[in-house]
C-alpha cells in the first residue's frame, strides 16, 4: 500500500496557484475604474487645495492675471484679519448651538414619525406620507416667508431656536429612516412584543439600535446643511451675537472688491468642524447610506 500510494504534488493543491492569474487579472482589469475614481478624485479636491493656497497668498497675488497657484511667500495676515474683522468666537457658538438643536430636534422627531409610517396602519397613511414626498419636491425657499412669520409671531426673531427650529422637520430624513425600518423583518418586533414590551420599548430598545447607521447618516447630512446654512439664518438673524459662521462670511464680501485671502481663510476656518464630523461618523455614515433608501 505505501508502495502503490501516490504523492499529491503541492502544485497541484486546489487554489495554490491558479488563483494567482485570476486575482492578477481582475487586479489588471480594473485599473481603468481606478484611474476614473482617481482623476474624479481629485477634481474634487482641486477647489479645496485651491481654498487653502489662497489663503496663504497676498491680495495682489489673489487678483492677478493668469491665476498664481502657489504664493512666493507663506502670508498668514489673512488668518489675522480674518479673526480681527470677524466676532469668531460668538459665531462659533450660535453656529454650534443651532446644529446640536437641528440635529437632536430633527433625529427625535424624524425617527418616531419614519417608524410611525413603517409599522403603524392607520387612515390615511399613504395619503399623508405623499404629502411628505411631495415636500421633497418643493424648494425650501417657498416656506421661507411662513416660516419667518411664525418666528415673528412667537417672537423669536434674532435667537438662536429662531434658526434651528424650521430645520427639525424633515421631510427627507422621514423618508430615509422610514425606509430603513421597512427593511428590517417584523420578528424582532413579534418577539419583543412576547416578552411584555410596549410599542415605545419596542421603538426604543429593539429597532431604533438596527438602524444605528441609517440614523449616523442623516445626523451627517443635517450637520452639513446646518453648518452651511446662509438663507435661513441671514433672514432671522440681524444682531452680529446671533449670526452664524456662514453669515459672518457672506459680510467678509465687499461692494467694491474683495479681500480673497481672508475670505479663503475664514472659509477653510469654518471647515474643519465638518471635517472633524465626517471623520467621527464616516464609518457609520458610509453603513447607512448603503443599507438605507434602497428597498420598501
Amino acid at each position: 500500500m505505501a508502495e502503490t500510494a501516490t504523492l499529491v504534488a503541492p502544485h497541484s493543491a486546489p487554489g495554490s496557484h491558479g488563483a494567482r492569474p485570476a486575482g492578477r487579472r481582475r487586479r489588471r482589469s480594473q485599473w481603468p475604474l481606478h484611474l476614473v475614481l482617481i482623476v474624479c478624485a481629485s477634481l474634487m479636491v482641486l477647489p479645496f487645495v485651491w481654498q487653502l493656497l489662497t489663503a496663504f497668498k497676498s491680495v495682489a497675488e489673489s487678483r492677478a492675471v493668469p491665476p498664481v497657484l502657489f504664493p512666493e511667500v507663506l502670508d498668514f495676515g489673512a488668518f489675522e484679519r480674518f479673526f480681527a474683522t470677524v466676532p469668531f468666537g460668538s459665531m462659533l457658538g450660535v453656529s454650534v448651538l443651532s446644529l446640536l438643536l437641528r440635529v437632536a430636534g430633527q433625529l427625535l422627531i424624524c425617527t418616531l414619525a419614519a417608524y410611525g409610517f413603517a409599522r403603524f396602519r392607520f387612515p390615511g397613511r399613504d395619503a399623508l406620507f405623499l404629502l411628505f414626498l411631495v415636500m421633497l419636491m418643493a424648494p425650501s425657499q417657498l416656506f421661507l416667508i411662513a416660516q419667518f412669520d411664525l418666528m415673528k409671531a412667537f417672537g423669536l426673531l434674532n435667537t438662536v431656536p429662531a434658526i434651528a427650529i424650521p430645520g427639525i422637520f424633515s421631510a427627507f430624513g422621514t423618508f430615509l429612516l422610514r425606509q430603513a425600518f421597512l427593511a428590517l423583518p417584523s420578528d424582532y418586533e413579534e418577539a419583543a412584543r412576547l416578552d411584555g414590551a410596549n410599542a415605545f420599548q419596542v421603538f426604543w430598545r429593539v429597532m431604533l439600535p438596527m438602524v444605528g447607521p441609517t440614523v449616523a447618516a442623516l445626523a451627517v447630512l443635517t450637520s452639513l446643511y446646518s453648518w452651511n446654512d446662509l438663507l435661513w439664518p441671514l433672514i432671522v438673524t440681524s444682531s452680529p451675537d446671533t449670526m452664524t459662521l456662514p453669515v459672518g462670511l457672506a459680510n467678509l464680501q465687499g461692494q467694491y472688491g474683495t479681500d480673497y485671502p481672508t475670505l479663503m481663510a475664514g472659509s477653510f476656518i469654518a471647515s474643519l468642524p465638518l471635517v472633524v464630523i465626517f471623520i467621527a461618523l464616516q464609518r457609520q455614515f458610509f453603513a447607512g447610506i448603503a443599507s438605507s433608501g434602497l428597498k420598501g
